[in-house]
């Protein structure tokens, strides 16, 4: 019997910031997971509650070269049935390959049975969720608890790297530790260094502590640290990647092979070619034109609705007209436009008064995503 006690916590004050950056195109190499070829190494993280199919799908056909789906729970995936109402959670197509579906739980024997369930489900890349500091997840020991015991965590990496095929790479998203004190610091790199040794291919680290959750700033040193420990394994980063100049300055200021966009994706799918350019180019494109939101706002609630079905789509499309009106210059308005839509006909409306006259759009600087940080769980 595991002993799970409640984690505190302390608010700190958020302090964020980026600068443009010269071309790095030179200074990082195309990502490989394990014998999964990636290719430019800016990616699309897993998002709870955000990151299914259709976002999946946008971020891919804007120049995401990976994506990983929404965290589910190992006891879910291990008594899903085939049914309609759940199929989503585990819907693939050709053009969502390589994919990672990430996997949280308690248990290690759960755990393992879970992955090989996305295993069976076409998931190309297993995602073992040691991140997520949302109260609810740790009360229950997941996510980010399992940094507090590393015999446990280590005991999950390995049962579910024994469990699934060698040719399915493992991976492991961390934060820095539950909280800034030595002990926490030891264990996390305990588990670090056990992981690796126990065969996964990459593991990604997010710079905020668990304690943290989402409040003051990613610690991005930490993530040069950690690269210059583990040497060439491969190291992705994670926390406060906002823009397509926050992407690239992390890779340039840490070393990492790669980084993953979480909240900074959702409602900007342009991130990732915005990201690509800079890196090959020193400049960013101009900003999505609202002819070019529009169109993609669209086949975003085209894709959601052949997912979903009619009935479910309205509220599912909601949050995300809200994240994508960060791209209208007019924001606050087409926001509270969005937040009331609940049909086709209200979702048309929108885009009929906010989209119907072409003209520049806005970067989007992550402040909207940032005053809702807890969407993300890892």
């Amino acid at each position: 019997m595991r002993f799970c006690p409640r984690l505190s916590f302390v608010s700190r004050k958020t302090i964020v910031s980026a600068t443009p950056i010269a071309p790095i195109s030179q200074q990082f190499r195309p990502l490989r997971i394990g014998n999964v070829e990636i290719g430019f190494p800016v990616v699309q993280a897993a998002l709870s509650g955000y990151s299914d199919w259709p976002m999946r799908m946008l971020a891919r056909r804007h120049g995401a070269s990976y994506a990983l789906c929404e965290v589910m729970l190992d006891h879910f995936l291990v008594n899903l049935k085939d049914r309609k109402r759940t199929s989503h959670f585990l819907h693939l197509s050709g053009e969502d390959h390589p994919v990672g579906g990430q996997l949280m739980g308690a248990e290690p024997e759960q755990f393992s049975a879970g992955a090989m369930k996305l295993v069976e489900a076409g998931f190309d890349v297993i995602d073992i969720n040691f991140g997520c500091p949302v109260r609810k997840v740790l009360g229950r020991c997941r996510g980010g608890f399992h940094l507090s015991q590393p015999i446990v965590a280590l005991e999950i990496v390995r049962r579910t790297r024994d469990s699934v095929p060698p040719n399915v790479p493992v991976t492991v998203k961390m934060r820095r530790g539950i909280d800034d004190t030595n002990e926490s610091r030891d264990r996390f790199f305990e588990i670090l260094d056990g992981a690796f040794a126990a065969g996964v291919a990459a593991i990604t680290v997010h710079g905020r502590t668990v304690e943290q959750r989402y409040i003051g700033p990613s610690r991005w040193e930490f993530l040069r640290e950690v690269k210059q420990h583990v040497g060439e394994k491969t190291i992705l980063g994670s926390g406060d990647l906002f823009t397509p100049a926050d992407c690239l300055r992390m890779i340039r200021e840490t070393g990492i092979d790669g980084v993953t966009v979480a909240r900074g994706a959702i409602g900007n799918p342009w991130i990732f070619s915005q990201t690509r350019s800079l890196a090959e180019t020193g400049e960013l494109p101009a900003p999505a034109t609202i002819y070019e939101q529009r169109a993609v706002i669209l086949e975003h609630y085209q894709l959601a609705e052949s997912l979903y079905g009619l009935d479910k789509v309205g509220p599912q499309m909601r949050k995300f007209g809200i994240k994508y009106a960060v791209l209208h210059p007019q924001y606050e308005e087409v926001r509270e436009d969005f937040a009331k839509a609940r049909t086709f006909d209200d979702w048309n409306g929108v885009l009929m008064r906010w989209y119907a006259k072409e003209g520049p759009g806005v970067y989007s600087d992550g402040r909207a995503h940032k005053a809702q940080g807890s969407l993300e769980c890892g």
